[in-house]
């Protein structure tokens, strides 16, 4: 907007000196000294407008407006025509100095005006009111605009420090939220620590007590009672590492399939986040191990973190496929991408930003499958785990029939 008002002043000024040079023509006004003024006034408001930044900043505004009124006073004594370039004067005046001073300035313009209708024959009242009540509208139309500018640059200044500010509670957010983690990680192992200690250790301890005494002692009798003794504190040790093992079975997977687990968590991240985030569940949902449904939720986690913290995506889509043979998680989002070739080149501590990708692709294969990674830089990233719907290997969930 200031830039159009800036152009409106620059026109009426070139309009008034037009107006001024037809009529002064028209009144047979003296062209030897009619032409030079018209040519230097014009040279010396392009050079003022075009080097205006550069004159406020050194403070040499007020000197070439004082320059371009004395050729605008040379114009009026070549042709009465010229005096109403007077209001553009006025304009330009509330802009190159401070208001108290353009005030004064404007006032001694005006003196001239009034003193030229006056001279021409025009009536005392119409030759005060005119030119005065043009001061005040120009003086008026200055001013305003001139608060405006100074408004828009509060304004933007105040959405930069809104904008900084909002940057710097994100930033504080996530650090809370890994603090925060990083204290329940810490809480739970000790909690853990404390419990096998509590339980397993003490366990195992008293085997090896019982079982050093059975090696001193040759009468059966005693050594059935010691194996009897050994047996009893073996089943209780298996029942307390059953329920350890238990115990680290996430939350949101007690009393719920993995799809609905998916499901609160998709929903969470839109309620959180506002990324458009969906779930949608192909095929009946195939019965999975604990250690799988676990480490498709982790995968699901940790792949929607990254679209969180790292995508810039607007929406992603979490789909759950239930084959004959295998079940199939896929996150794809329509993020910022990477190279794929370029992470999968960079040996794994190096890889900062890929240490999640790896660690879901080596729980994967631990138990079988595998993660595919596609992306392409602008073009949105695309994650497909893969199970198969038998588990073997050494994350295998234990079975009750069997050893721990």
């Amino acid at each position: 907007m200031a830039g159009w008002l800036a152009v409106g002043r620059h026109t009426l000024f070139a309009l008034l000196l037009v107006i001024g040079v037809v009529r002064a023509v028209s009144a047979d006004a003296d062209l030897r000294w009619l032409a030079p003024l018209v040519l230097l006034t014009a040279t010396w408001y392009v050079v003022g407008t075009a080097w205006r930044r550069t004159f406020v900043a050194a403070g040499a505004g007020p000197w070439w407006l004082l320059g371009l009124t004395l050729l605008w006073g040379g114009l009026v004594l070549v042709s009465p025509e010229f005096v109403w370039v007077a209001f553009a004067l006025w304009l330009l005046s509330v802009h190159l100095m401070a208001f108290p001073l353009a005030v004064a300035y404007s006032l001694l313009v005006l003196a001239v005006v009034i003193g030229v209708q006056i001279d021409l024959g025009t009536h005392p009242a119409g030759a005060v009111l005119g030119p005065a009540i043009g001061l005040l509208v120009a003086l008026a139309a200055s001013r305003g605009e001139q608060l405006l500018a100074r408004e828009a640059v509060e304004r933007q200044q105040l959405v930069e420090r809104l904008v900084a500010t909002q940057e710097e509670m994100v930033v504080l957010h996530d650090d809370l939220t890994r603090t925060q983690r990083e204290s329940g990680a810490l809480a739970e192992r000790t909690r853990l620590s404390r419990d096998i200690h509590d339980t397993l250790a003490q366990g195992f301890s008293s085997i090896l007590l019982l079982s050093r005494a059975g090696a001193q002692r040759d009468d059966p009798a005693q050594l059935h009672t010691l194996l009897r003794q050994i047996e009893a504190t073996a089943a209780e040790n298996l029942e307390e590492s059953r329920r350890v093992v238990s115990a680290l079975t996430p939350s949101v997977l007690e009393g719920a399939g993995l799809s609905a687990a998916l499901s609160r968590l998709v929903g969470g991240m839109t309620q959180e986040t506002g990324i458009d985030a969906r779930f949608t569940a192909d095929g009946r949902e195939a019965p999975l191990a604990t250690a799988q449904e676990v480490a498709l939720l982790r995968m699901a986690q940790s792949a929607l973190a990254n679209v969180r913290q790292h995508s810039g995506a607007d929406h992603v889509v979490v789909t759950l496929t239930s084959g004959r043979d295998e079940v199939r998680l896929d996150v794809a989002d329509d993020g910022r991408g990477f190279v794929v070739s370029s992470w999968e080149a960079v040996p794994a501590p190096a890889a900062r930003g890929g240490y999640g990708l790896r660690s879901m692709r080596e729980r994967l294969r631990d138990l079988g499958g595998d993660l595919v990674v596609e992306s392409t830089p602008g073009e949105g990233t695309v994650l497909g785990a893969h199970l198969p719907l038998s588990v073997s290997g050494p994350a295998t969930q234990p079975q009750p029939d069997g050893g721990a």
